[in-house]
């Protein structure tokens, strides 16, 4: 039961980040220190920012409609999380100037993966 209430607050978490992103592009791109350009600019944020964590929010939401899928969307946050950890803190070493809200966003992707592995310690069974 923690694994799913996890999830879905995960879950909820990206649903709200893609529907920020998707309706207020011009607010949370700077505040990402991003500079959209019209158009094909546009289209790819609203792409990546909004259509992007929709998915994977629909995706750590599953267990609310399906209570067979929990091992799976419980390892699929731990590899998209392992990977934007992986990525995000690599980019701290490569680039200076990291503004305040990139860094609160990878302490919460730190927590997310963290607590990702130890839901995927005590939930998912070896076969």
């Amino acid at each position: 039961m923690a694994a799913k209430i996890f999830l879905t607050l995960v879950g909820l978490l990206y649903l709200g980040l893609s529907g920020w992103c998707s309706f207020a592009p011009e607010t949370t791109s700077q505040k990402v220190g991003f500079e959209v350009q019209p158009g094909s600019g546009q289209s790819e944020y609203l792409t990546i920012y909004g259509g992007l964590e929709l998915g994977m929010a629909i995706l750590f939401l599953l267990p609310l409609i399906r209570n067979d899928m929990l091992e799976y969307s419980l390892l699929a946050c731990l590899i998209l999380h392992g990977c934007l950890v992986a990525f995000r803190t690599a980019s701290f070493f490569v680039f200076s100037d990291v503004g305040g809200l990139t860094i609160n966003l990878a302490i919460g992707e730190w927590i997310i993966l963290l607590a990702s592995v130890a839901f995927c310690w005590w939930t998912i069974k070896a076969p």
